[in-house]
């Protein structure tokens, strides 16, 4: 096995130490300004989809209206086609749901109202009130249901008066510019949802991969302050993490929806068990760089392995991220993870304190999450990492009873020479006697 050790310190000045780390600067700058340009051009490939998803809803929404029902102004239907495209991307279908069911709910409380109490200014805000009110107790928090609800109640509490007949085209309208929406997304311009979710979690592997690295850097500079940076870069994941899990659902929902992406369901299945254990491993990622900057600030002893692993662990998340995009068998993944597990055992091995010891195992938890990310059961990559690290451990300390055991026998020989030089120098005479008195116990004697 290849280990990640550091070279032999050497007496630099601070100028080429200083020169050494602005380099380490310039190349992480040109990587991230690389990255960053990737994420925006997916991003506007994304825009330009949901921006031709929402023209060709909008229309065939109006389409649809006027051939269904009549010349006219049949605004709430595009209306509706574009507030189901504009959410975000895996509320589509509840969107639609929830604009179906305020438009119902805004009709059901106006017309009632109206019918009790008239038309009027104070009758339309009580009628809005009402009907937020209620669609807030049956939706349990804010969206389309109370938007449309609200909306709706406006319409029939001020128009009805004026021109009748509201009720049922407002309802078709958001049934035809629900469907269509829905039409759009599901079938005529699906997303690639493996597209999205790369984009999402984008942004997640990178950070992880290169705070690993950046927590191996500190261990070997003994740089606590390094590792507190990375402690910091790791929090600032959350709103990641976020968009992360509404890509997750919005690209279940288009492999489920849509038949054209249906041939996509296994690779999905794959990337969704991938981000389950990615966010995992982005606290495992938090803890192990808080207990590096303390390990440092304590100055325990850093053996060369423990460094090496956890930048074999950063790499084996990197090659994780290629598995998933080019579905690839994750054969790389699973060698470079249990090398980290190797590398761990042999720093264990070699000899750590308190606070080593606990980097120790949460590496080696972050190894069993990655195990379980590529797709072995719990119980299994538990074990695989055990296996891993006990044959690192044992390569540079044989177990105990052994040692034991060859130090027995060790004791044995020696006290066995011992015995036969001591012998040696009596000249043994006990064994001359016992010659001489042999054949006096086997017979009778003579006479």
């Amino acid at each position: 096995m290849v280990e990640d050790r550091p070279d032999t310190d050497h007496a630099r000045s601070p100028l080429g130490t200083a020169a050494e780390r602005g380099g380490e600067h310039l190349a992480q700058a040109r990587h991230r300004g690389g990255e960053a340009g990737k994420v925006r051009l997916r991003q506007l490939e994304v825009t330009v989809v949901i921006a031709a998803q929402a023209g060709l809803a909008a229309a065939l929404a109006a389409l649809v209206a006027q051939k269904l029902l009549g010349h006219g102004a049949h605004v709430f239907a595009p209306a509706a086609a574009v507030a189901t495209i504009a959410t975000a991307i895996g509320q589509r279908a509840r969107r639609t749901f929830e604009l179906l069911a305020g438009v119902g709910l805004g009709i059901m409380i106006g017309d009632l109202l109206r019918l009790l109490l008239g038309s009027g200014p104070w009758q339309t805000g009580l009628v809005v009130g009402l009907a937020i009110a209620t669609a807030l107790v049956v939706a349990g928090r804010g969206g389309a249901l109370v938007g449309q609800a609200g909306g709706t109640a406006v319409l029939i509490s001020t128009l009805t008066p004026t021109e009748r007949g509201l009720e049922l085209p407002r309802i078709l309208d958001a049934l035809i510019g629900g469907g269509a929406g829905l039409l759009v997304v599901a079938l005529l311009l699906p997303v690639n949802p493996i597209r999205v979710l790369d984009r999402a979690a984008m942004p997640v592997f990178l950070t992880v991969t290169t705070q690993l690295k950046e927590i191996a850097a500190a261990l070997r500079q003994r740089d606590a302050d390094r590792a507190i940076r990375a402690l910091e870069q790791v929090r600032g994941l959350e709103p990641d993490l976020g968009r992360l899990n509404e890509a997750l659902s919005g690209a279940e929902e288009v492999v489920t929806l849509a038949p054209a992406r249906w041939h996509r369901r296994a690779q999905f299945h794959t990337y969704a068990r991938t981000i389950e254990h990615l966010e995992r491993l982005a606290l495992d990622v938090r803890v192990l760089a808080r207990r590096s900057a303390t390990t440092i600030q304590y100055q325990e002893p850093i053996p060369e392995e423990l460094p090496a692993a956890m930048a074999r662990l950063g790499a084996a998340v990197h090659q994780m991220r290629e598995d998933c995009r080019e579905r690839e068998r994750p054969e790389r993944t699973r060698k470079l993870i249990l090398e980290a597990a190797d590398l761990a055992g042999r720093a264990w091995a070699q000899g750590v304190h308190s606070y080593g010891d606990s980097v120790i195992t949460d590496l080696r938890s972050g190894a069993s999450d990655l195990l379980r990310a590529i797709g072995h059961e719990p119980e299994e990559a538990n074990r695989m990492v055990r296996t891993a690290a006990g044959a690192g451990q044992r390569a540079i300390r044989p177990p105990a009873r052994r040692r034991l055991h060859r130090a027995a026998q060790q004791n044995f020989s020696t006290r066995t020479e011992r015995m036969a030089r001591r012998a040696a120098r009596r000249g043994r005479p006990g064994r001359a006697r016992d010659e001489q008195a042999g054949p006096a116990r086997k017979g009778s004697p003579a006479r």
